[in-house]
């Protein structure tokens, strides 16, 4: 069910709307969207209402009217989680997993996040360390080199090694030419425009936050860790350190993975959200025994 929520400032979101049971919102990573989850929905839409929605700079959803910061994702989340009732649970995704934390253990007006699942958020693409990539990044959109752009999202943004990179789009590393992953010119419309824009305004958002991990060790709700046991460096230091972080969360590694698991092995992903949410949903029956 196609479903428009709009945000405290004004900001039309685009959202759909499935399956029945508690409420469960996902949010997606950069260069998603409203598809972001369709490989692992099929999995839970039997006991789950779940709700996907695109973020703010995403087609179809409003773009953003200025840069944009977590404190906005945030807003759109909680617009979302009123949208679906007031209560759910919230699944992040890469920068969407970020987008959780931040407004993790926030009740706002009634709106209750329940619980936190989180798949390998990039917690260290923040400040000083993308601020010398945001720049560059929007100039190469400005003049139009949207893959040269998405190729240096990738290579500073997200670190996907070299050798990867080009196994998953035939290129070379983004340099200051013209040319595109296949040489051709970057000049003019091409694909993968709307996805671009929406990476700078979360490349935005990231630059204004803080490296500080520790932070999050104020969150309180249950909380799931799940990373691939073969993403690259330096998620898997990121997780430990978010891990010791919050030494009362579910951390899971899932073998033989990468940071596309929710898309290369989303009934591995499901199975692990499943046990989880299970787990936290017994918790809040529990709940109201206790004192």
């Amino acid at each position: 069910m196609e479903i428009s929520v709009t945000s405290a400032d004004g900001t039309r979101l685009a959202a759909r709307r499935r399956g029945n049971g508690p409420a469960v919102v996902l949010v997606h990573g950069s260069s998603g969207g409203l598809d972001s989850w369709d490989p692992v929905a099929p999995f839970l839409e039997d006991r789950y209402e779940l709700w996907v929605y695109a973020r703010r700079g995403y087609a179809p959803s409003d773009p953003c009217r200025r840069s944009k910061t977590y404190a906005d994702d945030v807003a759109d989340l909680r617009a979302v989680i009123a949208a679906a009732g007031g209560t759910a649970h919230v699944v992040g995704g890469s920068y969407g997993a970020t987008v959780a934390l931040h407004a993790a253990g926030e009740s706002v007006r009634g709106l209750t996040v329940q619980s936190l699942a989180l798949f390998e958020p990039p917690l260290f693409a923040a400040g000083e360390a993308t601020a010398g990539v945001l720049g560059p990044y929007r100039d190469l959109l400005e003049d139009g080199k949207v893959r040269a752009a998405a190729l240096l999202f990738a290579e500073k943004v997200a670190r996907v090694p070299a050798p990867i990179l080009a196994a998953l789009t035939g290129a070379e590393p983004a340099d200051e030419s013209n040319e595109g992953p296949t040489g051709e010119s970057n000049e003019g419309p091409a694909d993968g425009s709307s996805e671009a824009v929406g990476c700078l305004h979360d490349l935005e958002a990231m630059t204004a936050d803080s490296l500080d991990v520790n932070r999050w060790s104020a969150v309180s709700l249950p909380t799931l860790i799940m990373q691939g046991g073969e993403t690259w460096a330096p998620m898997p230091a990121t997780m430990d350190a978010l891990a010791a972080a919050m030494p009362a969360a579910t951390r899971v590694v899932l073998p033989g993975q990468m940071h596309f698991a929710t898309h290369t092995a989303p009934e591995l992903v499901t199975a692990e959200l499943a046990k989880f949410l299970s787990s936290a949903r017994s918790g809040e029956a529990r709940a109201p025994e206790k004192g």
